[in-house]
């Protein structure tokens, strides 16, 4: 059983396994909306991982370009102009706090 409560047009905003003073009824664990909520609320937090994952692959790609054109496997212009401006806007900013150095912790470890 769960313990929820409802916006004015009846819409779920709010739903526990403990019962709390705000709740104004309760539904049973198979019930659509139950459902519908927890499978939602799984949908965000998937979306929340993905997002912070899409943010740190771009400081992996970011590096790895880096290293690439620092060693001559490939050359910033054979990118795409777009590609070029993003990196050439990205580089400003790092340099501008200081370079590459003092951005990864000295206790992160693991390889890619």
């Amino acid at each position: 059983m769960f313990y929820v409560q409802r916006d004015a047009q009846g819409q779920l905003v709010r739903v526990e396994a403990a019962a709390y003073a705000e709740a104004t009824e309760t539904l049973p664990a198979d019930n659509h909306e139950i459902q519908a909520w927890y499978a939602n609320e799984v949908m965000e937090t998937s979306l929340k991982q993905l997002k912070q994952s899409d943010l740190e692959m771009i400081r992996v790609l970011d590096d790895l370009i880096q290293v690439l054109t620092s060693k001559g496997v490939i050359r910033v212009t054979d990118l795409p102009a777009a590609a070029q401006a993003k990196l050439m806007d990205r580089t400003q900013a790092r340099e501008a706090l200081g370079g590459l150095s003092h951005l990864i912790d000295d206790e992160e470890t693991g390889l890619i």
